[in-house]
């Protein structure tokens, strides 16, 4: 076959999912078909299509393309290369799927992070052994070509550190609290109505959605197999509006924020909420909006911000991938051969940190005494501390201390003798200080 008929052959997808990615990716297509084929020297076609319901009216013609109830059949068919893959779910359909598609050899890109971050290593192998590509850019950081500039554009770079944004739904509540002064409660109800919530809302809130994507970072980032199970996660739900506007009172905001980098005691991955210097980019950042920021040893600090989430963004993501593909560039999963991924020890929070501790003491004399002696026996020094206006109850005391740096096992050995002192009123919250 000649160079320029090849070039000409149509690049044809299979598509299965059709909510609100599948229908940007089916838009895109209609709608650019003349621009995509120019950029990528070839036509793409969608072939066929998988989804739950075939009759429901999705706004855009699909007469045209063959119809699977099952999308495994989908990943069979022969006039399919590409598997494109937005059902979601970390199991089920979408795994039985997307191996259907690698074991006969084909292509697949999906936009599903729980897929990837529970099974990323086997179906890299599986895709490699098989000479077939899997590609995600879509499963990170929505339309934030974050992937890519791992990848490819800072290939000639040792990453040191990559810490980011990368759920919408919380940045929204936590910018939504600093502005209107509503409670987590309320705010949380005003996403669920605005449709901003997973069917699972704890995915969002609990941090396991930006933990899924965190995990995906790590591996390309540092070579090493994907373990999402040692990603240290906590979420939004005990921010308080009194958190908030104590660290704006100190010159930060609070972020639900991924950081992961290779220390010497291993891979730390966690997904938490940081304080944030309010002058840096990430404290800069409103609504729900993304932000990755990528250290490299050669090229210092690399900040990509933009949509997260949504048809457009998410969409335009998908066709990243199958661009590449129609192109011709064909990369490995993460970045380089499965086989060569290393098992990585998990470090928890290794690297050290000022904290923000936020306590409530019971109003009586000694009490502070017994603070500060929990603190130093465990080598915890203070920066810091403030004494606030007593609370609604006039018997408690609110104290807002801010620590020297430290390793969270020092800080955790001293919130646990605090505890048996008997003088806090409500568990400590202790919030890491994240210098950009």
């Amino acid at each position: 076959m000649t160079h320029s008929a090849t070039a000409k052959t149509p690049l044809r997808l299979g598509l299965a999912g059709l909510g609100t990615v599948g229908m940007g990716v089916v838009k895109i297509i209609q709608e650019k078909a003349d621009l995509l084929a120019l950029r990528a020297g070839r036509p793409v076609v969608i072939s066929a299509v998988a989804a739950r319901s075939k009759g429901k009216d999705r706004g855009y013609d699909l007469s045209g393309y063959g119809w699977e109830d099952d999308p495994v059949k989908l990943a069979q068919r022969e006039d399919v290369d590409i598997f494109v893959e937005l059902m979601g779910g970390s199991d089920g359909p979408a795994k039985a799927a997307t191996e259907a598609a690698l074991a006969l050899g084909k292509d697949v890109v999906t936009a599903n992070k729980a897929l990837l971050a529970h099974h990323g290593q086997a179906l890299a192998e599986l895709a490699e052994s098989n000479d077939a590509v899997l590609r995600f850019e879509a499963a990170v950081a929505g339309g934030i070509p974050v992937m890519k500039a791992l990848t490819e554009g800072l290939a000639g770079n040792g990453i040191t550190r990559v810490i980011g944004v990368m759920n919408g739904t919380c940045n929204y509540i936590l910018t939504r609290m600093e502005a209107t002064g509503q409670g987590y409660n309320a705010l949380f109800d005003e996403c669920a109505r605005l449709g901003y919530l997973e069917a699972d809302p704890q995915l969002d809130v609990g941090g396991i959605d930006a933990g899924h994507k965190l995990s995906l970072l790590a591996s390309v980032a540092f070579g090493t197999q994907v373990s999402f199970g040692a990603v240290e996660l906590e979420g939004i739900e005990r921010i308080s509006n009194d958190d908030i506007a104590h660290a704006a009172d100190m010159g930060y905001k609070i972020k639900l924020l991924g950081v992961t980098q290779m220390s010497a005691r291993g891979l730390e991955q966690r997904m938490t909420p940081c304080l944030v210097p309010q002058t840096s980019p990430l404290g800069q950042l409103d609504g729900g909006t993304n932000m990755v920021v990528l250290e490299g040893d050669e090229v210092g600090q690399i900040v990509l911000r933009g949509a997260g989430a949504g048809m457009g963004p998410t969409a335009s993501a998908v066709m990243s991938d199958i661009m590449d593909i129609a192109r011709g560039t064909r990369l490995t999963t993460f970045g380089q051969p499965a086989a060569s991924l290393i098992k990585a020890t998990p470090a928890v929070a290794a690297t050290p940190a000022s904290y923000y501790l936020r306590l409530a003491l019971v109003d009586k004399p000694g009490s502070m005494a017994k603070i500060t002696t929990a603190l130093g026996d465990s080598g915890v020094s203070i920066d810091r501390m403030r004494q606030y206006g007593q609370d609604e109850d006039p018997k408690i005391a609110p104290v807002l201390i801010v620590t020297d740096p430290v390793s969270r096992e020092a800080l955790d050995s001293a919130i646990a003798a605090m505890e048996t002192t008997g003088v806090l009123a409500s568990p400590a919250v202790a919030i890491r200080i994240e210098q950009l």
